[in-house]
């Protein structure tokens, strides 16, 4: 056993070529795991759908066990909240019937694959580190769009709100959060009115922060050693907390 979580430490967090082979092998099956929970609302239903469910289910519970097998501290490793939320994800999983109300959330897997490093290592090993701000950005942005389109689905679908499918209520989501407001459809009641000002708010602040990021001159993550200052322009020659000297790496002549 410790030889097993000596080799899963090194594949997870080394930069070798076989680790890095092994991170882009698990990326690509989370994104796998993700595109079938966006697209689970227009599969429910069908035959397929539950030998879908449970073949995501082990490789989720695999990868589970996996990534605690090669943490340090296996119960630290429990108490962190992208873990807590992947373990809830795995619930649904395994009782599709009982916790389809809660099925929406799954979406979430998006957002904790965002708190490793399987996204970012290969972005910054092609220089690409500076655009992680940026993406991140768009990430939480799809993440919360999927995550109220499921809600809105699960909790107002019928004639009253005119949501009679999955792309209905995405349609709905995209006009609140972009304060188009049609008014072809509406969620009913109070409790719609004020699902919809969350909507609008949370979209809203998430749109801004990404133009600030897209439109705002890049800057490029180096920790200042006197002040701890991470974020600089690129030709920074000092410190615009401390006034140190930089010695920022020109990318370009690496």
């Amino acid at each position: 056993m410790r030889r097993l979580r000596e080799k899963l430490r090194i594949l997870y967090h080394s930069h070798t070529p076989a680790a890095l082979r092994f991170q882009a092998i698990v990326l690509v099956v989370d994104v796998a795991i993700i595109a079938f929970f966006v697209a689970s609302p227009l599969l429910r239903g069908k035959s397929v759908f539950l030998w879908l469910d449970y073949s995501v289910a082990a490789l989720l519970g695999i990868e589970l066990v996996a990534r605690g097998l090669a943490a340090t501290d296996v119960r630290r490793w429990l108490r962190q909240f992208p873990v807590i939320i992947d373990i809830f994800i795995l619930a649904t999983l395994l009782a599709p019937t009982w916790l389809f109300n809660l099925g929406f959330l799954r979406i979430l897997r998006l957002w904790t694959i965002t708190r490793s490093g399987l996204i970012w290592r290969p972005l910054k090993k092609r220089g690409l580190g500076e655009y992680q701000d940026t993406i991140q950005a768009v990430i939480n942005l799809l993440v919360f769009l999927f995550v109220v389109t499921g809600f809105v689905y699960t909790a107002f679908v019928g004639d009253e709100s005119g949501i009679a499918g999955y792309v209905d209520a995405l349609y709905f989501t995209v006009t609140t959060m972009t304060t188009t407001g049609f008014g072809d459809i509406t969620l009913p009641g109070s409790w719609g009115k004020m699902a919809s000002i969350v909507i609008m708010i949370i979209g809203i602040s998430l749109f801004v922060r990404l133009a600030q990021l897209i439109f705002r001159p890049a800057k490029i993550t180096f920790p200042c050693p006197q002040c701890g200052l991470s974020k600089h322009e690129p030709d920074a020659v000092h410190c615009k907390a401390c006034g140190h000297i930089l010695n920022i790496p020109d990318p370009g002549h690496e």
